[in-house]
């Protein structure tokens, strides 16, 4: 074990331990959570450099060592994750720039530890997804950018631990549509890029992009009813942009995406526009 490593170790369980005192107490779980994670996250990553694989392994380290946190403790997962996220994100910009890149690696990273401590991958994935689109808020990376990069990482993750990428889609979705009505972003553009970050990493994996597709749309015909935004028109925005994300894999893939969402989804009609305008 390399001394780099071990302190990064080191950086994980203090977080652990700060996340469980700030679940058990009667404090602001998400704040404190948010605290301890970008603190650790800005020393993990100037410890390997700044960049590439390493510095998003760290900075997944750190991520999981919350979730672990709410895993001992038996509650809070969803306010964990959502602080763990911000503040690892936050962290990273203090230090370099965050890329689409960086954000589908931290989040692909995590879900493996996710996993490995057994915790609802729904719960993860919808949090994952709003606290990345929450952080855009002060950082360079923009929302459009955050949203489908999020999306790539949870469905490789998901990919990788061989869960179920339809729920993953769909929390997904759901988290980004939260996220950005939270911040008063543009939530039909987010809808529709999380839904071609959906399809993207899909069919990269080889996964079921009609299974995705479809439950991406469910995820967004719900979430717009709890932010006040109407369901024809998220589930319209997210159609097109799953169709022609498809479209860019092959004409066949665009056909089987538009016959599966092209239907009546949650009681609402799914219309595809061609091409989708802003």
């Amino acid at each position: 074990m390399t001394s780099e490593t071990k302190s990064i170790e080191v950086q994980k369980e203090e977080v652990k331990n700060a996340v469980a005192r700030a679940i058990e107490g009667t404090g602001d779980t998400v704040n404190e959570t948010i605290d301890a994670t970008k603190s650790a996250t800005v020393t993990a990553i100037r410890s390997v450099g700044e960049v590439g694989e390493s510095a998003a392994k760290a900075s997944a380290d750190i991520l999981t060592g919350a979730i672990e946190a709410a895993n001992t403790v038996g509650k809070e997962l969803g306010k964990t994750v959502l602080g763990a996220v911000i503040g690892v994100i936050h962290g990273t910009a203090q230090v370099t720039a965050v890329s689409v890149t960086s954000l589908i690696n931290v989040v692909r990273l995590s879900i493996a530890g996710t996993k490995s401590v057994g915790q609802d991958l729904g719960t993860v994935a919808l949090e994952t997804a709003h606290g990345a689109i929450v952080s855009t808020k002060g950082i360079a990376l923009s929302l459009e950018d955050a949203a489908s990069g999020v999306a790539q990482g949870l469905i490789l993750g998901t990919r990788n631990v061989a869960a179920d990428i339809g729920l993953t889609a769909k929390s997904a979705m759901q988290g980004t549509i939260i996220g950005a009505s939270e911040i008063g972003g543009d939530v039909i553009m987010a809808a529709s890029s999380t839904a071609r970050g959906l399809i993207k990493s899909t069919a990269e994996t080889g996964g079921d992009i009609a299974t995705v597709a479809v439950s991406a749309v469910e995820g967004a015909i719900e979430a717009a009813k709890g932010v006040g935004v109407k369901a024809e028109d998220a589930a319209t925005a997210v159609a097109t942009g799953l169709v022609e994300a498809a479209g860019e894999v092959s004409e066949s893939a665009a056909k089987t995406v538009a016959n599966a969402v092209e239907t009546t989804i949650g009681g609402v009609k799914v219309v595809v526009k061609a091409p989708f305008k802003k």
